[in-house]
């Protein structure tokens, strides 16, 4: 039997957050609930931004979220999804969405 492959959607994601060099928000859309109030996000972006900004990696597990990103000098773009959503699948994201920011993808 063919393992399934489903293709990625706005489902599968989160939240696609883009924060400044101070880590304060630029864009932020959330899809779910899993931060209902607008102080649990911003609180959410910090941390996110607080433990990612000076990484080379793309790729963090934080609060039980897969983070994908990118960087460039001032702008940080972040798709989000469950622990269980695979990490190629939102990198494809990043990638999609990120060669449409200048200096990103």
């Amino acid at each position: 039997m063919d393992s399934l492959i489903l293709e990625p959607s706005l489902y599968t994601v989160k939240a696609v957050l883009i924060l400044d060099n101070d880590g304060d928000r630029l864009y932020a859309k959330y899809y779910d609930d899993t931060y209902p109030t607008v102080k649990e996000q911003k609180a959410f972006e910090k941390n996110i931004f607080n433990k990612t900004h000076r990484t080379d990696s793309e790729i963090a597990l934080l609060e039980g979220l897969t983070v994908v990103y990118k960087s460039n000098i001032d702008l940080f773009f972040y798709v989000i999804g469950s622990s269980h959503e695979n990490e190629v699948r939102c990198s494809g994201i990043v990638g999609e969405y990120g060669g449409t920011f200048p200096g990103c993808g």
